[in-house]
């Protein structure tokens, strides 16, 4: 049995069923059931057509459980129109998938759950184990997810409706793009690895769509996992950007992302994803970390906060100036995106790893105390074990050093 191959072929198979008329629901339902007797009845005799075999399977099964449905005579209507079983028609309909996924109707967990399950083909039990949650759990917002865009969804004569829209707007390709990066920022957990899956849905999307602000997305996450490998020692805590061995990043992944993001930025439209892939690719580019062209990375966190006037970019280009023109710059820049700075005042974070950032600016300016300060602050609010970790030992090391 090709697990590969059913995977791939699942998102058109159900995108073939919704076109034709098949609530998202249903259709998805109808779907898991022919893959399960493919699982049944392939090994002993493949289908010449695999898509075609489990499209007709699939609307059959969706056509006997709309038969026993409440409203049984208005659809049994649906049944003269039954193709006849033959060769899937070559359209490939997943582009619709991310949009009905990515609907605005959805939260985003539940937009990235469903886009998990409905395109990635992932089992409820290995997006539950991704995001740390029961299975129950997982499935009840996916069950949510899945009636929401059923209420919205298309039916027949109504190909143009609200939920499918019109597919060359860039508020459906941000909406969609939006999903993705939530998927990628997950990295790993449990058995399942959502960067490499966010990777494998954006070349999908990319290979459908020409609309640079994809390209931007897909450079970003191939120049971010190129460095993956170095971001953790083998004790498994965090190593940061400027520690990192770079020989041990992958070339080949930094290579494919730059000639995609040049591609992207040579058409002048310029987007979020593309920025932050620039940015990514001046860290690339770098031998070493004191190498790093940090005047031109705040010039594109310059263009990055014209587009989407973000507190986590400036927080960020805080840093970059701080690396640019030395700490003081990075502080001030720092005090201008919150004047009650939690340094001075004691107060919460305007925005997720202000103390973080703050705390390695006191660092570099020579405040070793108001540091180790930060370093302990950032800690407790820190969203994961990892950097939990990391943010402590750096708060124990200043305070170390200050009591010798």
């Amino acid at each position: 049995m090709d697990e590969a191959l059913l995977r791939s072929l699942t998102p058109s198979v159900l995108a073939i069923l919704v076109r034709r008329g098949a609530d998202f629901a249903a259709a998805e339902d109808a779907v898991q059931d022919a893959l399960v007797e493919a699982v049944r009845v392939w090994p002993a005799g493949p289908p010449r057509d695999p898509k075609g075999w489990l499209v007709t399977v699939a609307w059959r099964r969706f056509l006997d459980a709309t038969r026993a449905d409440a409203a049984r005579r208005r659809r049994e209507d649906r049944a003269d129109e039954e193709p006849a079983p033959g060769p899937a028609p070559a359209v490939d309909d997943t582009l619709q998938l991310y949009f009905l996924c990515a609907h605005p109707s959805l939260t985003a967990s539940s937009a990235v759950a469903l886009t998990l399950r409905a395109v990635g083909g992932l089992t409820t039990r290995q997006i539950a184990q991704a995001y740390l949650v029961p299975e129950a759990t997982m499935a009840q917002r996916i069950s949510r997810a899945k009636r929401t865009v059923s209420r919205v969804g298309v039916s027949p004569g109504r190909a143009k409706s609200r939920a499918w829209g019109r597919f060359d707007r860039p508020g459906d390709v941000a909406t969609v793009l939006r999903v993705l990066y939530l998927v990628f920022n997950e990295g790993y957990s449990g058995d399942v690895d959502l960067a490499a899956e966010a990777i494998r849905l954006t070349r999908q999307l990319a290979a459908q769509v020409d609309h640079p602000e994809v390209a931007g997305l897909l450079a970003l996450m191939l120049l971010h996992h190129a460095r993956r490998a170095a971001r953790t020692a083998p004790d498994g805590s965090l190593v940061p950007l400027a520690e990192q061995d770079r020989g041990r990043w992958d070339t080949g992944l930094i290579a494919e992302g730059v000639r995609i993001l040049r591609a992207a930025l040579a058409r002048d439209r310029l987007g979020e994803f593309q920025a932050q892939a620039a940015i990514a690719a001046l860290h690339a580019d770098a031998p070493t970390a004191e190498e790093t062209d940090w005047v031109q990375i705040v010039e594109w966190y310059d263009e990055l906060a014209r587009l989407t006037d973000s507190p986590v970019v400036r927080l960020n280009r805080a840093v970059a100036v701080g690396e640019a023109d030395g700490p003081r710059a990075g502080l001030a820049a720092l005090a201008e995106l919150d004047d009650s700075a939690p340094s001075s005042r004691g107060r919460g974070d305007p925005v997720p790893r202000y103390a973080a950032v703050a705390a390695y600016l006191h660092e570099r300016d020579g405040d070793l105390e108001t540091a180790a300060r930060l370093y302990a602050e950032a800690a407790r609010k820190a969203p994961n074990l990892a950097e939990r970790d990391h943010l402590t030992r750096q708060a124990a090391r200043l305070n170390a050093g200050r009591h010798r």
